[in-house]
């Protein structure tokens, strides 16, 4: 076959063929009485055979060398092309990313498009001081794109930066939740931890309680914790199970008490919650300072049945619970009546001064 008709069939161009020839990859073993290069069905098996391998990303000279060199293994290149092109993905989906927080910004001038990258810029500083002072600085009187901000949320691992970026992140006027959705459900725990926690603080944005709510039955505890909290605050039952399990845990135990102490206020959910402590009071594996947590969480909440609970712990065989209970009971008593009187209102709903 002549050269024409060969890239017609293999799909390769004349200019290529031609250039594979001088390169000495594929070279027609004949020539027409006209001098015209004339491939074989050999040469052109070759030439499939040289465009596979370039489509695994293998150069020409490396082409030459797997035909040729019978020393030649594949194994060690397969690995090397295995890894290329890892790190070419990876740079891929960078630029990715970065297209589409330009292109949720908004941008109406290539001054803003040059305003975005400078913040990546900077947001990718190895300086956590520079980071933070771009997210402050760029905060004042400027709108950042929500996807951008997270993106940033769910990379940074120091703590000051992080809580800068959902700071701003919050603040941004985005969807900062559906820019958080997917880190929330990441294999890695430590990202899903910094997408809840960011989550957690915008608990009113629109899907927000839906995904923390999933988080609750996440396999990891801090982030189920942040979830708790954060439902809990709002007034969402289901966060009680593991608020209890902090107190237990000893784990943020003062901010769980606090916070079951509002969802208390619903009596319905009160009573679930003293029936939750209680439970874990009479525990045969909760050790004292478990009990003391417990006892102390109980005057947080709404409800007659919690206080009739803790004066019975001043009893009890445990002498440090029982102290710990008198003291409490002491500081229930000495709330100003007026307190009191509006505690009774709420953890009684039903009964009046009449009665």
């Amino acid at each position: 076959m002549l050269i024409g008709d060969v890239a017609r069939r293999s799909g390769v161009s004349t200019r290529m063929l031609r250039h594979y020839d001088a390169l000495g990859l594929v070279r027609p073993t004949g020539r027409t009485v006209g001098g015209y290069r004339e491939y074989s069905a050999e040469d052109v098996r070759r030439i499939f055979h040289v465009e596979s391998l370039r489509s695994l990303g293998l150069s020409l000279k490396q082409v030459g060398r797997a035909l040729e060199d019978p020393a030649f293994t594949p194994s060690a290149l397969v690995g090397d092309l295995i890894r290329w092109t890892e790190d070419r993905l990876a740079r891929e989906q960078e630029l990715l990313e970065r297209l589409r927080a330009i292109d949720a910004s908004a941008p109406t001038g290539w001054q803003d498009v040059l305003r975005i990258v400078e913040l990546m810029r900077e947001f990718n500083s190895t300086s956590a001081a520079r980071r933070q002072q771009a997210v402050l600085a760029r905060s004042e009187g400027v709108s950042l794109p929500a996807e951008l901000l997270a993106g940033a949320v769910l990379a940074e691992s120091d703590p000051h930066v992080a809580g800068a970026l959902r700071w701003a992140l919050a603040r941004s006027g985005g969807d900062g939740v559906a820019a958080l959705h997917a880190g929330a459900h990441s294999e890695d725990v430590d990202i899903r931890r910094r997408a809840v926690l960011a989550i957690a603080e915008m608990p009113e944005a629109p899907g927000a309680t839906a995904v923390l709510a999933d988080a609750l039955g996440d396999p990891d505890t801090t982030v189920r914790r942040h979830a708790a909290l954060a439902l809990g605050r709002h007034g969402v039952a289901a966060a009680v199970p593991t608020l209890v399990g902090m107190v237990v845990e000893g784990s943020n135990d003062v901010d769980a008490a606090e916070v079951l102490g509002t969802l208390s206020q619903d009596p319905g959910c009160a009573d679930r919650i003293t029936t939750a402590l209680a439970d874990e009071l009479a525990a045969p594996t909760a050790d004292s300072a478990t009990r003391i947590r417990l006892t102390q969480a109980l005057v947080e909440l709404a409800g007659t049945t919690a206080q009739d609970i803790l004066r019975q712990l001043t009893q009890d065989d445990d002498r440090a619970v029982a102290l710990a209970a008198s003291a409490l009971a002491g500081v229930l008593e000495d709330r100003p009546s007026e307190d009191r009187a509006d505690e009774d209102s709420v953890r009684n709903p039903f009964t009046s001064d009449s009665t």
